[in-house]
């Protein structure tokens, strides 16, 4: 059937209020974004919900237009533009994929209108262009980096880590509550993340949510060893993507992180880091995300001074 109108349609999930988990984040001796205090020193009104909290509310969306392909093949890639707090109103809307498209865009605002993120929605294996690679496309060189000036480009992971999520495990001083916790507060449930309804799911058990699996793939990025000056770091854009999906509450994996570029802002300077979801047991990459993680400059004492040292002895 020929289309009448190449009007692009949206259709949007309920408004949500977020539920704020990382107020007692610790990051060495630090204390974090997540902290109010921290947050307002360097120019947020208060510790801010972590990004990829909102994926939950796009999941529906994935699910409702690609199946259940989205959830084993599935990747949501985000670009955050404006941080939120506990108990701001979000709503997710995504344009309605044409019959056959394998990709869609997205975004979220907030009640008074303000974008919290945009995105790409798709199923592999073809994504198209995701919103992350489009924005990589655009990076400019660095001129000087401070906060990561011993980062460089292709540089890997310490170790090869090991992972699961288990139930009632306490995910660590990075994200200080277990994914029973999480499933309490989550903005989209599912009976599909439950022990009890995941036997009428078509995989037979129990899956990590999506804004899960970026807890997965974080809370032992300190073993990575990445040589990064102490400073307060937020995540600016993330992308998730199945490849052999989904993965399993229970289930072993391994991790592997390389540096695929650096950039830089006003405000921060931002490193992407790419980690190689693999099963434990067959070594299969069941799932990939990219972080750009950003080092906010006003955090780092004496950045200008030393920015202006550094350039001096090129």
């Amino acid at each position: 059937m020929t289309n009448a109108f190449d009007t692009e349609v949206n259709f949007s999930g309920p408004w949500r209020t977020p539920a704020q988990m990382l107020a007692e984040q610790k990051i060495g001796t630090r204390t974090s974004i997540h902290d109010d205090a921290t947050a307002q020193k360097v120019g947020f009104q208060g510790g801010t919900i972590e990004g990829p909290t909102h994926f939950s509310q796009l999941v529906p969306l994935g699910h409702r237009l690609f199946g259940d392909a989205f959830l084993e093949r599935g990747c949501i890639s985000a670009h955050y533009q404006n941080a939120c707090i506990e108990g701001e109103e979000v709503q997710a809307s995504v344009a309605v994929a044409r019959d056959g498209e394998h990709r869609t865009s997205g975004n979220m605002v907030k009640r008074d209108g303000n974008p919290v993120l945009s995105c790409t929605l798709s199923v592999g294996p073809d994504h198209g262009e995701t919103e992350l690679e489009a924005l990589m496309a655009r990076l400019r060189p660095v001129e000087q980096l401070v906060i990561l000036q011993d980062v460089a480009l292709g540089m890997k992971g310490a170790v090869t880590e090991r992972v699961r999520m288990d139930f009632d495990q306490h995910m660590g001083d990075l994200y200080p509550f277990s994914l029973a916790q999480k499933l309490a507060v989550i903005t989209e449930p599912s009976p599909w993340y439950t022990q009890d309804g995941a036997s009428s799911s078509p995989w037979g058990r129990p899956i990590i949510p999506f804004e899960m699996i970026s807890v997965l793939a974080q809370y032992t990025s300190p073993s990575a060893r990445f040589p990064i000056r102490p400073s307060v770091g937020l995540f600016v854009n993330q992308e998730i993507k199945l490849t052999a999906g989904p993965l399993f509450v229970g289930e072993d994996y391994l991790l592997d992180r390389e540096v695929i570029a650096l950039s830089e802002s006003r405000r921060a300077e931002t490193m992407w880091i790419k980690t190689t979801i693999r099963d434990a047991k067959t070594e299969t990459v069941v799932a990939e995300q990219t972080l750009n993680s950003a080092a906010m400059k006003a955090s780092y004492d004496g950045y200008e001074a030393e920015r202006e040292a550094l350039l001096a002895a090129r």
